[in-house]
C-alpha cells in the first residue's frame, strides 16, 4: 500500500512537470492537490519500495515513473556511458565490454544514441534512465530497443507522462545513473559532455570510475585520457574487466 503522501507527490509531479525544486516546495508547504490517475507504474520517496540507492543523492528524486522490473536495481550494476556521436571503434569496444560483463552485472545507461544504446543492446539485464516522460521514445532510432526494454528490462524517469525531452533534463537525470551503479565505465568522451557530469556525480558518491584509453592520434575524444590522468582506473584489455569491484 502506498504512503498517504504518495498521491500528493504524484499530483505535484504532474502539475510541475517533474521539476524537483517545485515539487519539494509543494511538499514543504503542504499544498492542496487534486488526486490524479496515473496509467503507468511509479514509486515515490515515501513508499516502502522506493529504491534505496537514490536516497544517497543530495537531491533524491521525489518520484520515479517506470516500465519493466524494478527489482533489477537490486542486482550488481555497472554503468556504461559515452559519447552520442561516437566513433565506430567505440561501438565495437562497447559491445566487447558488455559481452564480457553481462553475465555478472546489470548494465545501466541513458538510452541515448551511440554508446548508451549499444550498451543496452548487448546486455542480458539492463536499466535505462531517460530525460522525458516514460511514454516518449527519444531518440526515435531506439524505438525497438525501448519497446523491448519496457517489457523485459527497466526504464525509469522522474518526469511525468507527455513531458518532452528538454535538453536541461539530461544532465539532471545523469545523477540517477550514478546513484544506481556500483561502478562506471566510460568508453569514449569529449571534454565537455553529459558523460563528465555522470563522472562528477560518481566522484561525489565515491563510485569508482574506469575508462578505456583513447588512441594517441585520436584528437576528437580526449575525455577518457583526461579522466585517467585525473585518477580514473584504466581498462587496457579485457582481463582488466575482471578486476572491477
Amino acid at each position: 500500500m502506498n504512503h498517504p503522501l504518495s498521491q500528493a507527490i504524484l499530483s505535484y509531479a504532474i502539475q510541475y512537470d517533474g521539476q524537483w525544486s517545485a515539487i519539494g516546495q509543494a511538499i514543504k508547504n503542504k499544498q492542496p492537490y487534486q488526486p490524479v490517475i496515473c496509467t503507468t507504474k511509479y514509486v515515490t520517496i515515501v513508499d516502502d519500495n522506493y529504491p534505496l540507492c537514490f536516497r544517497r543523492l543530495r537531491y533524491p528524486p521525489w518520484i520515479l515513473f517506470y516500465k519493466g522490473k524494478l527489482e533489477l536495481l537490486d542486482q550488481p550494476t555497472i554503468g556504461i556511458v559515452g559519447a552520442r556521436q561516437c566513433s565506430k571503434q567505440a561501438l565495437i569496444n562497447t559491445e566487447t565490454v558488455v559481452k564480457h560483463l553481462r553475465n555478472r552485472y546489470c548494465i545501466v545507461s541513458g538510452l541515448a544514441k551511440g554508446i548508451d544504446g549499444q550498451a543496452h543492446r548487448f546486455a542480458k539485464h539492463t536499466i535505462g534512465f531517460i530525460g522525458c516522460g516514460i511514454d516518449r521514445i527519444y531518440p526515435k532510432e531506439n524505438m525497438n530497443l525501448y519497446s523491448s526494454m519496457s517489457l523485459n528490462q527497466l526504464i525509469m524517469s522522474e518526469y511525468p507522462l507527455y513531458t518532452p525531452p528538454y535538453r536541461s533534463h539530461f544532465p539532471w537525470r545523469n545523477r540517477l545513473i550514478a546513484a544506481s551503479i556500483d561502478a562506471l565505465i566510460v568508453i569514449e568522451a569529449t571534454y565537455k559532455s553529459g558523460t563528465m557530469l555522470t563522472v562528477n556525480e560518481c566522484n561525489t558518491l565515491g563510485i569508482p570510475v574506469y575508462c578505456l584509453p583513447t588512441a594517441f592520434e585520436n584528437e576528437a575524444y580526449p575525455g577518457c585520457n583526461h579522466l585517467i590522468e585525473s585518477g580514473a582506473y584504466m581498462i587496457s584489455n579485457a582481463s582488466d574487466l575482471d578486476s572491477i569491484l
